[in-house]
């Protein structure tokens, strides 16, 4: 069986032109850069600096009043690191609190579920300053955006056993193995000579992934990077506390378009087991393959669920196995119990302590209820050991010797960073969204905390108080805000308004139907009462929220389309 995989120029989306008339991602960055005038960058470049790592935002919030003024847009830019595996030593983070603190608008830090961090409100004028400032400290930002593998997810705290390390390991190898070769990232902000010769990106091409790319590095029963939502997983096999292979998933991803009902979202689909051996190889093959075979002249079709979509699950992995040199074996048994991060102390294999501290949104920042910012600075300035930044927006204190534990939580105590919250408000995240994210449609993160304590008193109210359900909220459907694999969803439709998913579960493996559309706060708040009042009474022993809409039928479940539909 064959098919023509081409694809006409004169029908390639405006990306893909960009893309290929960039000099390999070089656009005209640098001449911008000279351009002191204005705080934005022109045409291409918008697009291109975010293979570099950085978005080009305005705070919506100042946009009419600036209009009006007949200024041009407060134009700032925000950069995502690079941060496999989400380790970052104390020293680095000193030096990125320091920059926050002094060259950014809102002098905040940003962790993201991609397991790293974000500072947002850059002026241009600071950005080669920030590049620097992460080479000098062994960082970078390259890949952290746009049409390539982004960052790569692992298993959160490394430090909990041998294995947990191997699993932090091949994030780095694999995230290493799948950047981008251009050397423009060094040209432009690292102020390299440009090398007279030839440049070649022998696994992503001229022209680069036709969308964004997700990958995880998993370990079993711990599903705290939510792999469904990936679109290339890699499930570690353990024998002997040792990995000897992966079981290989594809194909997962969030994002959505309101009113368009050829976007879903999918859950990653099972391709088969690998030796570790294999990992590099397989990985190089599923990109390749998604590279070549996925859709350059329709974006909302261009990730790779949709490539498996069009053409099948089995002749993606016939193609696969056939540029690796494989034949996939059996997927290995596993299975998945938990999710989301064991917030407090635990003790890790090294007889070292590890204190998870509990961020609220992802923003590390100072309030009146929190020093949360400055107490990581303190705490940094004396700790010898490596911060974790984790998947669910938290941030774990790691490889704390236990003659500095007791200064450690005093300093944690002090400053607020330990204190007793709900596990509703634990287990809850939301995407940046307003003022600074382009795409934002209605409020997530600033209107995130006081939505809790509204739930909480509803669950209060009905003695359910000391439970968990996983509730999310997003902006827009884009999918940042993980809403889709969450009991309790929440999608922004537009200013105030939102549309409100349940039925997902604990472990993250079901996607949360739709079940009333465009409403307000307050109206989700009255259905939120009703369905949890009906879940304390009606509730079987031990029986989670979203597993109680399904089995009541007050949505039904949501569930892939069966393999052989597809081949």
């Amino acid at each position: 069986m064959t098919k023509n995989f081409k694809q006409l120029s004169s029908n390639l989306t405006k990306e893909e032109h960009i893309k290929k008339n960039s000099n390999y991602l070089r656009g005209t960055i640098s001449d911008d850069l000279k351009n002191q005038v204005t705080n934005s960058f022109s045409g291409d470049n918008v697009s291109l600096i975010r293979f570099h790592g950085m978005y080009q935002q305005d705070d919506r919030d100042l946009r009419r009043e600036r209009n009006e003024q007949k200024l041009e847009s407060r134009y700032a830019m925000m950069l995502r690191c690079r941060l496999p595996g989400g380790v970052i030593s104390s020293k680095q983070w000193i030096k990125i609190d320091s920059f926050a603190s002094t060259n950014t608008l809102y002098k905040t830090i940003r962790l993201t579920n991609r397991q790293t961090f974000q500072l947002h409100g850059i002026l241009k004028k600071d950005l080669k300053n920030i590049h620097q400032i992460l080479h000098q400290i062994g960082l970078d930002s390259l890949g952290t955006a746009n049409d390539v593998n982004r960052n790569v997810l692992c298993t959160s705290d490394p430090m909990q056993s041998e294995v947990h390390q191997e699993c932090y390991e091949w994030a780095q190898k694999i995230s290493n193995f799948l950047l981008p070769h251009t050397k423009a990232y060094v040209e432009i902000w690292l102020d390299q000579k440009k090398i007279l010769s030839t440049d070649h990106e022998p696994i992503l091409g001229k022209t680069y992934l036709p969308r964004k790319f997700k990958t995880t590095v998993v370990i079993p029963p711990h599903n705290d990077v939510d792999l469904y939502a990936n679109d290339m997983n890699f499930i570690a096999i353990v024998e002997n506390k040792k990995i000897i292979g992966f079981n290989v998933l594809i194909g997962g991803g969030l994002s959505i378009t309101h009113g368009n009902k050829q976007t879903w979202p999918f859950l990653a689909l099972e391709l088969g087991y690998i030796g570790i051996d294999k990992t590099l190889s397989v990985a190089k093959s599923i990109v390749t393959t998604q590279r070549d075979w996925g859709n350059r002249t329709n974006r909302k079709n261009a990730k790779t669920r949709y490539t498996i979509k069009n053409f099948g699950l089995n002749l993606f992995k016939q193609e696969v196995e056939k540029r690796a040199n494989i034949t996939f074996e059996p997927i290995r048994p596993y299975s998945f119990n938990t999710r989301g991060d064991q917030i407090g102390w635990k003790k890790d294999v090294n007889g070292n302590w590890s204190l998870t501290v509990f961020v609220q949104n992802g923003r590390i920042c100072d309030n009146d209820n929190q020093l949360l910012k400055s107490g990581l600075l303190k705490i940094a300035s004396i700790h010898k050991g490596n911060f974790r930044l984790t998947s669910n927006q938290n941030i774990i204190i790691s490889e704390i010797l236990s003659e500095n534990k007791n200064k450690i939580e005093q300093i944690a105590i002090s400053y607020g960073l330990i204190k007793k919250i709900s596990k509703l408000r634990e287990n809850a995240m939301s995407c940046v969204s307003f003022p600074t994210c382009p795409l934002a449609m209605a409020e997530a993160e600033r209107m995130l905390p006081n939505f809790i304590t509204k739930v909480e008193n509803i669950m209060l109210k009905y003695g359910v108080d000391n439970e968990m359900i996983i509730l999310r909220v997003s902006g827009c459907p884009n999918g940042c805000g993980r809403s889709l694999l969450s009991e309790i969803g929440l999608i922004g439709k537009s200013i105030g308004r939102y549309n409100l998913y349940i039925g997902g579960n604990k472990i993250g493996n079901r996607i949360p139907k739709i079940y009333q559309e465009n409403i307000t706060e307050k109206e989700i708040l009255v259905h939120l009462d009703f369905l949890i009042k009906n879940w304390s009474i009606y509730r079987q022993e031990n029986e989670d929220f979203g597993d109680f809409v399904i089995r009541k039928k007050i949505v039904k479940a949501v569930i892939n389309p069966i393999h052989d539909f597809w081949n």
